[in-house]
């Protein structure tokens, strides 16, 4: 059973996850710091150039399974027209209400 985005413990996760579910990229870019960084599977990324290759062109989309760490980590099912779907995990640092940074890979 999935966790419903509503439901999600951090507003600055459930702010990310929700704009990524609805592909809204100025609400996205809304819920980031600004100089914002992340990794995909431990490998430092360009933050635009990934996110537009993996959630914004390919229509990405996460079904959360689990959240810990008060919210800031989560177990989802995240597909994508590229890679089909996978189960992942996502861990997430938060500084002024906003994601400063997050790491995702397989789980």
């Amino acid at each position: 059973m999935t966790i419903s985005v509503d439901k999600l413990s951090d507003p600055a996760v459930r702010a990310f996850v929700r704009a990524l579910n609805k592909g809204d990229r100025e609400a996205f870019r809304a819920a980031l710091i600004s100089g914002a960084t992340m990794s995909d599977d431990g490998n430092e990324q360009n933050l635009d150039e990934w996110t537009d290759r993996e959630i914004f062109s390919s229509r990405g989309h996460m079904d959360i399974e689990s959240q810990s760490g008060s919210g800031l980590a989560l177990v989802a099912r995240y597909r994508n027209d590229t890679w089909g779907e996978m189960l992942t995990s996502w861990r997430f640092t938060v500084e002024d209400g906003k994601v400063g940074r997050f790491e995702t890979g397989q789980a």
